[in-house]
């Protein structure tokens, strides 16, 4: 049989090309290249959780005037340290005293009146036993004595209240503390119903941090102990750190965590307790409150091994082969210091690569 030579020129020029396309394939292969790599393994691990905080004395009371008047003395400096008793602010005590004196002048009148109507029920009395008058007379006697016992009873219930009142010009501290502003001057005129306080004493021997953390965090935390009151035992040592970065010296224990979800985050706010005998925290700053957890035998791999993009995070696993291959995985939301737990994608003993992960092809072969 006999073959057209133009065929077979036309044959081997096409095997040639499609050779010459595989050799083309081959030398566009990712080139290897020198990572370092690990393998993945459990162990124990403490997450720090972080949340904002503020920090506010374990007592912080306003200081309002019980009467009004004149302000005459102000005995007290901003941040002034105070104790229990000690006097804040003086009012014009002339005219309380005024009003006590009068209050004292008339008890002693209703009293020498109660005096003259109880000897007069008393000449009564024995009037009516001889006859003499009437159980009327008797009766309207002994009326006129009970009306001026009361009214002793009420002089005596003014004399207390003015008595009061004149106490209540001293402006005494209801508790240890810290003297916060003083807006108001010698001269001002006060009153009960100030718009704001004449000051704030804030107890600091002791502050309280409040921080919010998620319903869902705090089920997780409930369910691991039981009840809520065992989750409040069992949490540990928390730390806070100061809005100037430093970590404060003294570690603070959770107390309490509020009954009610709030609607709009979603969110409990709890409250730790931070001694303070040094006074270096102050009612009102800011701060944040850092919650260690401890993960007990997780999957752990360096953060230099996983590659972010938004909200999914890839690794490299290298193969027998020494080929590399990405593979999406599941983290916890924190870090763990400059390591990610991890929760999916992974199983102990695979090899990925440890640094660099960002730099890595799909396929490409790992030295």
């Amino acid at each position: 049989m006999k073959v057209n030579g133009k065929i077979v020129f036309a044959l081997a020029i096409a095997a040639s090309a499609v050779l010459a396309s595989c050799g083309g394939k081959k030398q566009q292969q990712v080139p290897s290249a020198t990572f370092k790599t690990t393998k993945v393994g459990r162990q124990d691990v403490t997450l720090e959780t972080k949340y904002s905080a503020t920090i506010r004395g374990r007592q912080d009371v306003d200081i309002y005037p019980q009467v009004g008047g004149t302000l005459k003395q102000i005995c007290v400096t901003e941040g002034q340290t105070v104790r229990q008793g000690q006097t804040l602010f003086v009012i014009d005590q002339v005219p309380y005293q005024a009003a006590l004196n009068t209050a004292l002048a008339a008890l002693k009148a209703a009293q020498a009146s109660e005096s003259t109507a109880s000897m007069n029920y008393e000449s009564k009395k024995k009037l009516f036993a001889e006859n003499v008058i009437s159980d009327f007379d008797l009766q309207t006697s002994y009326n006129t004595l009970m009306t001026a016992r009361a009214q002793v009873a009420q002089a005596e219930a003014q004399v207390t209240n003015a008595r009061n009142s004149l106490s209540y010009t001293v402006v005494t501290s209801p508790t240890n503390g810290v003297v916060g502003t003083l807006p108001y001057r010698q001269g001002a005129l006060v009153s009960a119903q100030l718009p704001q306080p004449l000051t704030t004493v804030s107890d600091n021997a002791q502050m309280w941090v409040y921080f919010s953390i998620s319903e869902r965090d705090l089920l997780s935390i409930v369910r691991k102990n039981g009840s809520i009151n065992e989750a409040i035992k069992n949490m540990p040592e928390v730390t806070l750190t100061l809005v100037d970065g430093s970590t404060y010296e003294k570690k603070g224990r959770v107390e309490s965590v509020s009954g009610v979800v709030n609607t709009n985050t979603g969110s409990v706010q709890l409250r730790a307790v931070f001694d303070n005998e040094n006074g270096v925290l102050h009612s009102g700053s800011t701060g944040n409150v850092i919650i260690p957890t401890l993960h007990e035998q997780v999957l752990v791999i360096p953060a230099t091994a996983a590659v972010q993009t938004q909200d999914r995070f890839r690794v490299f696993i290298v193969g027998s082969d020494s080929i590399a291959h990405g593979k999406v995985i599941s983290v916890e939301e924190h870090k763990a210091g400059n390591q990610f737990i991890v929760t999916e994608g992974l199983v102990g003993g695979e090899e990925i690569v440890a640094e660099g992960a960002g730099m890595v092809k799909e396929g490409q072969k790992v030295k």
